[in-house]
């Protein structure tokens, strides 16, 4: 680090004192170059990105003394993939490439899935870099909105990109689509070489659907409010209608590749607020559906696979308990367990999940039962069993950050990407850590 930010050479410093030392060098940092700043724990140094008029963290910590006496670095940094904007900026995916860039995308239009000049857009970090190219247009579907992103590179190399096509102005009306691009490395938007619609027809789920919606019903207070009744008779009449049953369903989070090779794709339905899974074995040429996880409140889960090849979905809160909603499969995602709570709390905010090379988990989400403010990771030694204490990537009094998706790149680096709404303007953040980071005091 330069003596620029305050920060004095450590090379010949005793490793016992470099914590300490780091922190106290972070108070000196002069605060006339900086937009702004936040002390959080780890955190040795802020500095703004000038380029884009984003917040760039570069923060490098030091433990105590380790075997041999050698210290051991602990990572993070942040910045905004784009400069901060009017329009709405939302749902954002990232990948690592072969060549170890990174492609980010998202959605960005006048509004959701009412307004008609929505469309995807995406950025390039390239290897080594810390600034993102300029946004470009990946897909546009004139006359219709195109929604939630969700991307994969494949064992080949190829890219996948996942989203919702919007027919009718309604969450309802949508089909997922698929592009898939055989060399996604280079500038500019991906040449794309397939293209497929994502045609889904489920087993009838009425019966189960009825049955499952009973037991909840069971359990509220009677009699129902005139808005809840409208809404419970108005689901019953669509459980056993085959066009609800298969329109509506839309990604949010990555696929996920088992064991096995299969592909799981975690869709959800705003028409039934539950979940199921699109299921490929031919590396994503043809997709089916599995059996719907009906939890009623219950929407875009992401899904981890233990071990013993049992796979577990964590899913946003869409319905009452305000925690973080979860299922599991012993057959590959053909089939779901009744739905479960965790007692991490949900505010009805999107979430994600990674397993790592060692076999922990890493767990993203808003921890909080009222708005978006916090946005936490957590990671879980035992596969979900017991979760660390949150670190927060953003923890602040107002402002929504939000929708975030995370992946480990090939170095073993996590990077997280989400929507990042101020007062300001909204824009994508991407930030780069490592474990130690999350279970560092």
């Amino acid at each position: 680090m330069s003596s620029e930010y305050g920060l004095k050479s450590t090379s010949q410093m005793d490793p016992k004192n470099l914590f300490e030392h780091r922190l106290l060098s972070f108070e000196r940092i002069p605060s006339p170059n900086l937009g702004r700043y936040q002390r959080s724990p780890g955190a040795t140094c802020t500095l703004m990105n000038t380029r884009f008029h984003s917040l760039l963290i570069a923060c490098v910590c030091w433990l105590g003394v380790l075997a041999g006496g050698q210290a051991q670095e602990i990572v993070y940094r942040s910045e905004l993939v784009f400069p901060l904007r009017a329009d709405h900026n939302h749902a954002p995916s990232i990948v690592e490439l072969p060549d170890g860039s990174f492609l980010a995308s998202w959605y960005r239009g006048s509004g959701e899935r009412k307004a008609d000049d929505v469309a995807v857009f995406g950025a390039r970090l390239p290897r080594g870099s810390q600034s993102w190219s300029d946004p470009f247009v990946m897909i546009d579907t004139p006359g219709f909105p195109d929604g939630n992103t969700a991307m994969m590179v494949d064992a080949k190399g190829s890219l996948h990109l996942f989203w919702p096509l919007v027919l009718a102005n309604t969450w309802e009306s949508c089909v997922t689509q698929q592009l898939v691009s055989l060399d996604p490395i280079g500038t500019g938007s991906p040449k794309w070489d397939r293209k497929e619609c994502l045609w889904l027809k489920p087993d009838d789920f009425s019966a189960e659907a009825n049955s499952k919606l009973d037991a909840l019903l069971d359990t509220l207070p009677k009699p129902l409010s005139k808005e809840l009744q409208g809404k419970v008779d108005e689901v019953r009449g669509r459980f056993g209608d085959k066009l609800f049953q298969r329109l509506g369903w839309q990604t949010r989070c990555k696929p996920t590749v088992l064991q096995s090779g299969r592909l799981l794709l975690p869709l959800y339905s705003d028409t039934y607020s539950f979940s199921l899974m699109a299921i490929s074995d031919d590396q994503g040429r043809t997709w089916r559906a599995s059996k719907p996880i009906i939890g009623y409140g219950n929407i875009q889960p992401a899904v981890v696979q233990k071990k013993d090849g049992s796979l577990v979905a964590y899913m946003r809160e869409n319905g009452f308990t305000e925690k973080i909603r979860t299922a599991t499969s012993s057959d590959q995602g053909e089939s779901w367990s009744d739905i479960a709570s965790l007692e991490l709390p949900n505010p009805g905010s999107g979430l994600d999940a990674v397993r790592l090379k060692n076999g922990h988990w890493i767990l993203i989400y808003n921890d909080t039962d009222k708005g978006r403010n916090r946005l936490a990771v957590s990671v879980s030694l035992d596969e979900g069993q017991k979760w660390s204490k949150p670190k927060y990537l953003e923890n602040e009094p107002e402002g929504s950050f939000h929708y975030p998706a995370i992946i480990q790149s090939s170095d073993g680096r996590l990077h997280a990407i989400y929507s990042y709404f101020v007062t300001a303007g909204k824009s994508m953040k991407h930030a780069e850590f490592d474990e130690a980071w999350v279970t560092a005091p």
